[in-house]
């Protein structure tokens, strides 16, 4: 198991909390994700990536919404190579490719589903598009909150009170992180039954108002570069700071091989 949250964390977060990517297979997954919307079993999913843990580094309250969810899995290469490299055999599971599975799986339950964040064009837009694959797909709610959502506050409980009066059991959260990972947290604790699934930019690739990385790419695992030369402003820095902490990612994952990680859903 590696600490992906490293050292020298807010006072507030238990020094001896470990964070692991607990998802070892994306059919494992699917199937526990199943059987927990037949049975109301509420969970939330987090996909784990460097930008994520170099978030965890410095934001307390990521962190701790990271440890209270039921399934993290490994969102990017460097995960699974670090993963494999400290003795953990895991499977690519990004977000976004998780949204057409889930959305099948929920159609054929009849679980009424919801989608917060992005905004009202895309997520309509996903909807005719993720109904038409899915028949019998049961949107009972599209909340694009403001810009400026704060998870934590009284728009934080509002989404949550709009989410329990639709009756919603499935929530693709399109916030981005850390604002999804926090809500999902504090949601869960609220709506127990219900499942939440952390999914970035995943809606806004599925209506097109992003375009992801073509599959070629993606296969070859330089999705990142086709990312930072369409938008190099914008994500320069932050993978310059991933870059820079992979050393001590390196180093720590050796350190823990032949530790086991946690169990699938624990």
């Amino acid at each position: 198991m590696i600490n992906w949250s490293g050292t020298g964390m807010d006072s507030a977060v238990k020094a001896d909390a470990e964070l692991s990517v607990n998802v070892s297979s994306r059919d494992a997954l699917l199937a526990d994700l199943e059987a927990r919307l037949r049975t109301r079993r509420g969970f939330s999913v987090a996909t784990l990536n460097l930008d994520h843990v170099v978030k965890l580094r410095s934001l307390s309250m990521f962190r701790d919404a990271y440890l209270r969810h039921s399934h993290v899995t490994a969102d990017g290469n460097p995960i699974v190579w670090l993963s494999r490299l400290a003795g953990q055999k895991v499977d690519l599971v990004p977000g976004a490719d998780l949204v057409d599975p889930v959305a099948d799986v929920a159609a054929s339950l009849g679980v009424p589903v919801a989608f917060l964040g992005s905004t009202e064009a895309s997520l309509a837009q996903a909807e005719r598009v993720l109904s038409t694959r899915y028949p019998g797909l049961h949107v009972v709610a599209r909340i694009a909150p403001p810009m400026g959502f704060d998870p934590t506050g009284e728009q934080g409980q509002e989404a949550i009170a709009q989410l329990q009066a639709a009756g919603a059991r499935l929530v693709f959260l399109a916030l981005g992180a850390p604002k999804q990972e926090i809500f999902a947290a504090l949601a869960q604790e609220k709506l127990p039954e219900t499942g939440f699934l952390s999914i970035g930019a995943g809606l806004d690739f599925i209506s097109g108002v992003q375009t992801r990385a073509p599959k070629l790419a993606r296969l070859l695992a330089v999705e990142w570069l086709w990312r930072l030369a369409t938008s190099p402003g914008r994500l320069a820095g932050r993978y310059g700071a991933c870059i820079a902490i992979l050393p001590q990612l390196v180093w720590t994952a050796l350190r823990s091989r032949g530790r086991s990680g946690q169990k699938l859903g624990t």
